[in-house]
Order: structure tokens, then sequence, then C-alpha cells
């Protein structure tokens, strides 16, 4: 039975008249009794009582036209869902981010596509830049939320922006009474800082920055997550070089400096591969972030 014999027998049970139905569905009269009495052929039962006047349903006809109703209105929805989910309206977003991006971005952009487009579900991972690019590259992931990206194999890199670096210091550190500072004024402090391992392309991106004002940057003690490092920043152990984002993390004791070097900043990007196209809500996901 092919679902257009089914949408042809609903509309005659419907109806109860083959002329009606055959002028529903833009179809010859005659055509359309040579369909139904296929499909009766084929399910080997009467489905319809003709007479000179109407059509009546026997009792198999009446399941036909409940059951026919239920799978018809299926396929339909099926085919609004393909529709949709080919629109980039509907399906799954896998979305890793450095957890600075929790701060600002990734919550913004997934509000707005909630918003906007309420069928998309959404996986979250936070994620260290270079991890991305490997999940991304394995297809484990659809699209990232990383820094200092300039360039990746298989992969495109869409700039969201460029966010200033700030300095954390303890609120008992001799700048902390300051609004802004220059990196050649901390040559000589220790710093708290991500593994190199773990966060590469920050810590290069700063250690850099400290080269240019000339000194090496003298890591004291190293941590993994920003509330650590902020927490040891405000035990006066050392300061550290953060993104502004992190301004949203006011913890007691802690204060934020303003860098005011014209490279100070850090680039945000979102990273999705070059072949992206099978899933069209990345192309939602990029536009929504960007605009923002």
């Amino acid at each position: 039975m092919e679902l257009r014999q089914l949408r042809y027998f609903v509309a005659v049970a419907e109806e109860r008249s083959f002329r009606r139905a055959a002028e529903r569905l833009h179809l010859a009269q005659p055509a359309l009794s040579q369909q139904i009495a296929k499909l009766e052929k084929e399910l080997s039962v009467r489905l319809l009582l003709r007479t000179t006047r109407s059509v009546e349903l026997t009792e198999p006809g009446r399941v036909l036209l409940t059951e026919g109703r239920r799978v018809l209105a299926g396929s339909q929805h099926a085919l609004t869902a393909v529709a949709h989910a080919a629109r980039g309206e509907l399906g799954l977003l896998r979305i890793g981010f450095v957890s600075s991006a929790a701060l600002e971005i990734v919550p913004a952009t997934v509000l707005e596509m909630r918003r906007q487009w309420p069928n998309v579900r959404f996986e979250l991972t936070e994620s260290t830049t270079d991890a991305q690019i490997a999940a991304l590259g394995d297809g484990q992931l659809d699209v990232g939320i990383a820094r200092e990206v300039g360039e990746a194999a298989g992969l495109t890199v869409h700039p969201l922006g460029q966010e200033r670096l700030i300095v954390a210091v303890s609120e008992t550190h001799p700048l902390a009474d300051n609004e802004t500072v220059e990196m050649a004024e901390l040559a000589d402090e220790p710093f708290l800082a991500f593994p190199r391992t773990r966060v590469s392309r920050l810590h290069d991106h700063i250690e850099t920055l400290c080269l240019r004002a000339g000194f090496r940057m003298r890591v004291v003690q190293e941590a993994v997550q920003f509330p650590t490092m902020l927490g040891l920043v405000a035990a006066d152990t050392g300061i550290a070089i953060v993104p502004n984002a992190l301004r949203a993390l006011q913890l007691p004791g802690l204060r934020y400096l303003a860098l005011t070097d014209a490279g100070a900043f850090s680039t945000v990007s979102a990273i999705s591969r070059t072949d992206h196209e099978n899933n069209p809500v990345v192309d939602r996901f990029l536009s929504v972030a960007r605009a923002g």
C-alpha cells in the first residue's frame, strides 16, 4: 500500500463520494476508482460500499480511515520536520567552548537561538581551544568558541571580536587602586597562569605580550580553572592576565585593572568544519554569534 493510495482512500471516505473526492484531489474520477479498486485487491478486503447516491464504509474501511489519517498526519509531520532541519531550524548542535566564553558569548548566543528556533537542541562541552580543534576534526563537535586561532587544517575560522585582556590583582597589591596598568609595570610580578600543556594558545599570547614589554613571564603557580586562579590571586599569591569577560567573577579581595598596551587583547572566534554544510544549524549559530 502506497501513501498515495492511502490519501485517495481517505479523501473518498471523508467525502463519501468519488466525484467530490476526485475534485478535491484534482484527479479524474475513473482513475480514482481504479486506484481504490487496486487497493482493495491488494488488501483482499472490501473497504467501501458503493451505491448510486453515496459511498459507505465497511468496518475494515472505518478502521483504515482512522489509521490512515494517523499515518498521513505522521508523514506530513516528517516532511515538515525535514524542511525545518534543512533550514537549520531543527536538529542537534554540539558546541565546544573555552571556559571564559561561558560568561558571555555562549549563553547570549544559545539564548537567542532558543528564542528564534526553539526546536534546536544543544549539547554543550567546555573544552580548550586545541581540544576543540581535535574534536571538530573527529566529528565530535559541530562548532567551537575558541581563542587565538589563526587557521587550522579542514576548519574555517569565523572571528567574533577582540576582547581586552585585564590584570587581576589582590586588593592589597600596590597597583590595586589603579584603574589601568601597562605591561612593562608587571615585569617583576609573580604570575599565575594556565599550564601551557592545557591552554597553550592563550598562554603563548600572554607570554608574547610580556616579551614585547621587555621581560619574561615568571610563573609561580599554575591553575586549570579561572575561579581557582582568581581565588589564588585574591590570596595575594601572584597576579594573572585574563580576558575581560572574567570581570563577571567578582571575588572578595580581588581587583581588575585594564591593560593599556595596544596589543593587549584576545581574539575570540567560532570555528567549524569547512564542510559543515551537512548541518545547516551551524550556519544559524554562526550568524547569531557574529551578530552578538
